[in-house]
């Protein structure tokens, strides 16, 4: 949808294809910063709740 490749969304994510190969598989467990910088290239935001 967004036009780029795993390759192009990896190096503009600042991470290792593998690594987002892995994501993408959910073989992987990438800290929140790796998913931070994911979700930003993609325009995207994280949001978490704590149940109280």
């Amino acid at each position: 949808m967004l036009g780029v490749t795993q390759r192009q969304l990896a190096e503009l994510s600042g991470i290792g294809i593998n690594t987002l190969t892995k994501i993408e598989r959910e073989e992987g467990n990438p800290t929140l910063d790796v998913l931070y910088k994911v979700l930003d290239t993609l325009g995207l935001v994280l949001t978490t709740c704590i149940k109280l």
